[in-house]
């Protein structure tokens, strides 16, 4: 096939037609206009990104056009994958049944959006979401608002700051009873709770994840929680590393108890080879925090399997740390288990 021919192919046939022929389906409420998420098995998705053109595996370094996607599929070469993908020109996709509205006139910047909502006050739709259905202790709330973290989202959603490395507000997680997103136009970095001149940091795959481990922890002086907003884009990667570039900094893996936590922990792991800090795996007792933090009264939090058992062996410069001195004792112990408070324990 002639170069031209290939080119013609890549414009013609998006990477949505490969994945819907392969039994892949959209994951509507985690799908935004310019990155459209796939599921199909356990643990299996594809980002669709670049209107149709290309794609990733946040599960791994995989990414490309329509024709890798193919190859990596089916496990066949490029000449093959040509093939397979020049089968789909007459394919017709099943539109999805969700898109996000169109916006009308002139669209305002991530920062004006972001001023004209207000923070969550007592009794409001998202404090309610936050306090009453995450069980956020009002403690969290008010430091998040303190910081300038949180603004109340249409129909009850709650939308969770993120911001770069000047602290410049960048885009926004949103969580809902009913939604779950990221900022049209906005950009994941981190989601930064806490002490920022803190030598710990925990990281965790979502903002309200980051609030939960903070609750369970009592809010460590000594750390700072923060949240990839689930996903690892470059930024979340950089901005990692410019803090683990001290070498006095404990890397918390605080990700969650499933197959992607554990690869993104294993990034983390890796940066801390390349940085020379040190590192620590911490893991819920059920999948992630928040659902750690909503059982803690009917179940003893922890067994998940807490700080990782034979990392310092294979990564030298891990060590354990111990709290500050003065601190009050935290939810979780230095092995990673969540402690229950004696009122919990009774229960």
């Amino acid at each position: 096939m002639e170069q031209h021919e290939i080119e013609t192919l890549r414009d013609t046939v998006p990477c949505a037609a490969v994945l819907a022929r392969e039994g892949w389906k959209v994951d509507v409420k985690e799908s935004t206009a310019r990155a459209v998420k796939y599921r199909r098995g356990e643990g299996e998705i594809i980002i669709v990104i670049h209107n149709g053109r290309g794609w990733f595996d946040p599960l791994s370094d995989a990414k490309g056009d329509v024709f890798t996607l193919a190859g990596h599929l089916a496990g066949i070469a490029f000449p093959a994958a040509v093939e397979a993908v020049r089968s789909l020109v007459d394919h017709v996709l099943a539109t999805p049944s969700w898109s996000r509205p169109k916006r009308t006139g002139t669209p305002l910047s991530i920062t004006e959006r972001w001023r004209r909502r207000r923070p969550p006050t007592i009794g409001s739709r998202a404090w309610r979401y936050l306090a009453d259905e995450r069980a956020i202790p009002i403690s969290i709330l008010q430091a998040a608002i303190a910081q300038g973290l949180l603004r109340e989202g249409p129909s009850g959603s709650i939308w969770t700051a993120h911001v770069d490395q000047t602290r410049q507000l960048i885009g926004w997680e949103e969580r809902g009873p009913q939604w779950r997103g990221f900022s049209t136009d906005g950009a994941k970095e981190l989601f930064r709770l806490g002490n920022e001149a803190a030598l710990r940091l925990c990281v965790t795959e979502a903002a309200i994840d980051a609030m939960s481990l903070a609750a369970l922890e009592r809010m460590r002086a000594d750390t700072l929680y923060v949240s990839t907003g689930g996903g690892w884009s470059p930024a979340s990667d950089a901005a990692i590393r410019a803090i683990a570039a001290n070498a006095d900094m404990l890397i918390v893996a605080a990700t969650d108890n499933d197959r992607q936590g554990e690869i993104y922990a294993g990034r983390l792991q890796q940066i801390v080879r390349e940085t020379g800090c040190r590192y620590e795996r911490l893991r819920p007792s059920t999948q992630d925090w928040n659902s750690d933090l909503q059982g803690r009264g009917d179940r003893k939090p922890g067994n998940g399997g807490g700080k990782e058992s034979g990392i310092a062996a294979a990564c030298p410069a891990v060590a354990s740390r111990e709290a500050a001195p003065g601190l009050r004792r935290p939810l979780t112990r230095r092995t990673g288990e969540a402690a229950a408070r004696r009122g919990d324990e009774k229960a």
